[in-house]
């Protein structure tokens, strides 16, 4: 059940549909089924009660797509009356003209807000955190159009119906064009009811219109995009373009799952395993490739909720880092099978980082699994702006240069709510020295003190180009 369409006015609607016939004779065609089903205006998906789901197919004369094209030519028209009275408020705010004033002149909002198409806000906020990575987002801006469909198709928006098929689906073209959308300036907000549909076809468990983890997506995306890069679109490979840009074609070692590509190129990182026999004393290594670090909360903090709140010292990352660094003995459940006491023993474990990635990515572990269900974890970590230094985590730190381990923030993503199921995704990133809060369609200037009191879900560090001057974490 759909927690919107529970109580709702269509419902009464559908009800009063349902009051039998019992003057009547009924024919065969009365006995026939009729579903009534109601549309969301905002973001057109369509629900049936009779069948207690939503709707994926259309009608043959595709009646379901001409209500859409309707109520988006409405909204269309209300959005560009809504963007000029928005324009005009923003020039008139003394916040925001100051913000905006660029060569002396005040410009309109350039950024573009992404269209939740039911619960899609997980989505969003992976999106928007990633379309602000500048080396990343290029990358795909620059690559050149896919085209998909051809004839009578050709030019017409996709929605996600399965009349389509199942072939003829890219998820790097899907990407690209979304990417192209935001920073334009040439609309309020971009409905990624395309890019929704590729990630139903390839990623079957984000099917459907429920609240998504935004970190599981973020990593079934990175995979997905890294996995159709290797083996191109239509033959073609895609990765030779990488190959051609020498910034990211220098030695990566990184390469998860075959070939290098601009996502283990920007996010590849790795890590050095040690784990050392508490019987015999034997040390075993080996190196993980990691595209982000998914760090736990240390227990010591799990209570502390707000960042004023005064029982004990407030948890920093550096703290979560230093948890998930340090060295830790392995419990019962965890024994670590020794070759040389040819049996499964207590141990110890350390991670140290190998290689440091281009665009450093924290998961803060929020959500925990108790007996019966899945609580989150509501502390308030502190976290950098800039200079975060990682020097501390590095296996061999006297190779690295004094500036090369340094990073700057890039874009947070917040989970609000108490469970994993529930509440919403938004995210804070920077563009062009400036700060950003994306929420779904609505996009606000921000300041550096409202992102810094963020309670922060996924971290988007980028590495400092090495120049003087640097704050420390």
């Amino acid at each position: 059940h759909f927690f919107r369409y529970v109580n709702g006015h269509a419902k009464k609607h559908y009800e009063d549909a349902q009051t039998p016939l019992t003057n009547h004779k009924k024919t065969e065609k009365q006995e026939k089924v009729q579903h009534t089903v109601c549309m969301d205006c905002s973001s057109y998906s369509t629900y049936c009660y009779r069948c207690d789901d939503f709707v994926v197919n259309d009608t043959k004369l595709g009646l379901v797509q001409k209500v859409r094209e309707h109520l988006q030519n409405l909204e269309n028209s209300a959005f560009t009356s809504d963007r000029h009275r928005k324009r005009k408020l923003l020039e008139n705010s003394s916040l925001n003209s100051k913000l905006l004033k660029v060569n002396g002149s005040t410009t309109a909002l350039c950024a573009t807000g992404l269209r939740n198409l039911g619960n899609t806000c997980f989505m969003n906020a992976i999106l928007q955190s990633l379309s602000n990575i500048q080396q990343f987002c290029c990358y795909f801006k620059e690559l050149p159009a896919v085209e998909l469909r051809n004839g009578k198709t050709a030019g017409r928006r996709t929605y996600h119906t399965r009349s389509q098929g199942d072939n003829n689906v890219s998820l790097v073209e899907e990407f690209r064009k979304t990417l192209c959308a935001l920073w334009q300036g040439s609309q309020t907000a971009f409905s990624p009811e395309s890019l929704f549909y590729v990630v139903w076809k390839i990623m079957p468990n984000f099917r459907g219109y429920q609240q998504q983890d935004a970190h599981e997506f973020m990593r079934y995306l990175l995979d997905h995009l890294h996995l159709e890069l290797q083996g191109g679109f239509n033959g073609v490979s895609r990765s030779v373009i990488l190959q051609e840009n020498s910034s990211l074609s220098a030695s990566n070692k990184c390469c998860i799952n075959g070939a290098s590509t601009v996502v283990t190129a920007i996010f590849g990182g790795i890590l050095q395993n040690e784990v050392n026999c508490l019987i015999c004393g034997t040390e075993s290594r080996k190196f993980d490739p990691f595209l982000d670090l998914s760090l736990d909360i240390p227990s010591q903090f799990r209570n502390k909720r707000t960042k004023n709140q005064e029982n004990g010292p407030m948890c920093t990352l550096r703290d979560c880092l230093r948890s998930f660094t340090d060295l830790e003995e392995l419990d019962e459940t965890e024994l670590y099978m020794c070759h040389k006491c040819k049996k499964k023993q207590k141990s110890t474990k350390k991670f140290w980082i190998q290689k440091l990635p281009k665009v450093l990515c924290l998961h803060l572990k929020r959500f925990h699994w108790t007996a019966y269900l899945r609580n989150k974890v509501d502390t308030y970590v502190e976290f950098p702006l800039r200079g975060l230094d990682m020097k501390c985590y590095l296996l061999e730190p006297e190779n690295s240069g004094p500036e090369s381990c340094l990073y700057d923030l890039a874009a947070v993503v917040v989970h609000h709510g108490s469970g994993v199921g529930s509440g919403h995704y938004t995210a804070y990133a920077a563009h062009e020295g400036r700060w950003f809060h994306f929420n779904d369609s609505t996009v606000t200037l921000t300041d550096e003190e409202t992102v810094v009191k963020a309670k922060a879900y996924i971290l988007f560090y980028v590495e400092r180009q090495a120049k003087s001057g640097s704050d420390k974490l």
